[in-house]
């Protein structure tokens, strides 16, 4: 079932064009999140799990590699109302820059124990959140997660999630072919975190076009 699921949002982000949805790129109002491609790796092997705990898996005891974190934020309209009911999904590579895909063929093992995929539905104020691991570089790759908005009757609006101050974004291809001042709409901060369980918070807000 997982993998019919996966097929279907596969080809409707392909239907948008690997980002090319529902805003403009970098249009005139530059108060928008900056829409990006969703590239050639989102997940197509059967699914490990698809809550939004990116670091476990159901049925299994072990817990991801990687600095564990806390993203979460809010998916609000450019006139500030929030999104509620909306799911949006993210997917990135492991601790050892491995993604879920079969034209992945480098011979780095996997870590098994990360679900590489998450999906959340936002409540009523329009809020999120996800556990997952700290993004990590590989080869031509800044650190990165790839999110995905899902609206009703809209094309899915695809960006990624960018760590603010890493050394790697200035020699990002995707990341330099945002305008500057747009730059600060793609980033996080990861700070250390002090709750028990988790490494690092991050906190990111996607502003949409009404």
């Amino acid at each position: 079932m997982h993998q019919q699921i996966n097929k279907a949002r596969r080809s409707l982000l392909l239907a948008g064009g690997f980002g090319i949805c529902s805003l403009p790129a970098f249009g005139v109002d530059r108060l928008f999140t900056p829409p990006q491609t969703a590239g050639p790796f989102y997940p197509n092997l059967p699914m490990l799990d698809n809550d939004s705990d990116l670091t476990r898996i159901s049925g299994k005891t072990g817990i991801a590699d990687g600095v564990i974190t806390d993203l979460s934020g809010r998916i609000i309209a450019s006139d500030g109302k929030a999104l509620g009911g909306i799911r949006i999904e993210i997917w990135q590579c492991d601790a050892n820059g491995r993604y879920r895909h079969t034209r992945e063929r480098r011979s780095i093992p996997m870590d098994p124990h990360f679900q590489g995929f998450g999906q959340s539905m936002t409540d009523k104020l329009g809020r999120y959140r996800f556990r997952t691991i700290r993004p990590v570089p590989y080869p031509g790759r800044t650190p990165h997660i790839h999110a995905a908005i899902f609206r009703p009757g809209m094309k899915p609006f695809v960006t990624q999630i960018y760590v603010a101050g890493d050394p790697g974004n200035i020699e990002d291809t995707l990341f330099r072919k945002i305008p500057v001042e747009q730059r600060p709409l793609a980033v996080a901060d990861f700070t250390p975190s002090r709750r028990e369980g988790v490494d690092m918070d991050a906190e990111f807000d996607f502003i949409l076009s009404t």
